[in-house]
């Protein structure tokens, strides 16, 4: 494994492998407006949730590693502590790519990015209407985490108003994720594109308390044939079936096959017994699973 002392590192160094690592990244598209009334439109990845009472949002309009200058979205907060998180999706990134330009200040990047402007109703800086969840923001605080290329201002923006576009809500008046059509940061030029086809979901451990890997009978964790993500869904069961249930679960037509097929022959049949496990685990009979792994 490679190991690398930050300190051996230029700013530009670190911040590939950290862009690179740490992803994907959520990308805030932040209007910000000066003392003057000039707005300023810019994307940030370095951005995340980080509590819901009071809804706060972070991001980091970090200090430029190639000359350490500051950006117009932080020296605008600085003036005015208000702002407007847009939330990026696929139809909108390459026009938030344009927007992350480096123009000058007070060129529009709403007109240069070709995005319409909505008044906001409690902020000064104007909303996106292309984006179809906005979040108008006060700013608790402006924290900067050092003075150096590349250090970071973290923004502390309280939530005041959503506005979010009927497009992605659910029957249940919901947002329904698969509508979203979101779009993350990575390292480089790299972006990614979060589709339904993609999505997947992994049930709660705090719903109840599952039994753990570690409760799991020795051949089934030292399997050659489950992931650490197969053994994850096993250990978040309740309990072990008991005898009875797995006895039963032998006889159903689709396990007695393996088993009469492999009769006199353990090995193929405990490979045989993973796999049909591992198979039932991806069709989400995770119980399924576990008494077929305990035949």
């Amino acid at each position: 494994m490679l190991s690398l002392n930050v300190a051996d590192l230029t700013p530009m160094e670190l911040q590939n492998y950290l862009q690179y690592a740490i992803a994907p990244r959520p990308i805030a598209l932040v209007s910000t407006i000066d003392s003057e009334g000039k707005t300023n439109l810019s994307p940030f990845s370095f951005f995340n949730m980080f509590s819901t009472n009071p809804p706060v949002c972070i991001f980091s309009p970090a200090r430029r590693v190639r000359d350490n200058t500051t950006k117009h979205s932080l020296e605008n907060l600085l003036e005015v502590k208000e702002c407007v998180i847009n939330i990026v999706n696929y139809h909108m990134v390459q026009q938030t790519s344009l927007s992350s330009v480096e123009y000058a200040k007070g060129v529009c990047e709403f007109e240069k990015a070709g995005f319409t402007r909505v008044p906001s109703e409690l902020v000064k800086p104007p909303r996106v209407a292309e984006s179809f969840v906005q979040f108008e923001c006060v700013v608790n605080d402006i924290i900067a985490l050092g003075d150096g290329p590349g250090a970071g201002n973290l923004i502390l923006a309280e939530i005041k108003l959503m506005h979010i576009n009927e497009a992605v809500l659910g029957a249940d008046g919901k947002i329904d994720q698969t509508k979203m059509d979101h779009v993350a940061r990575l390292g480089g030029d790299w972006y990614c594109r979060v589709t339904p086809d993609n999505l997947f979901m992994v049930e709660k451990p705090n719903r109840h308390i599952g039994i753990g890997i570690d409760a799991l009978p020795y051949n089934i964790r030292n399997s050659s044939v489950l992931t650490g993500n197969d053994l994850g869904q096993l250990g978040n069961l309740t309990a072990l079936p008991d005898d009875e249930a797995v006895n039963t679960f032998a006889q159903t037509p689709e396990i007695k096959e393996i088993l009469d097929a492999t009769i006199g022959d353990s090995h193929t049949r405990e490979l045989q017994l993973q796999l049909k496990a591992k198979t039932l685990l991806v069709e989400g009979r995770v119980l399924d699973a576990l008494m077929v792994l305990m035949v």
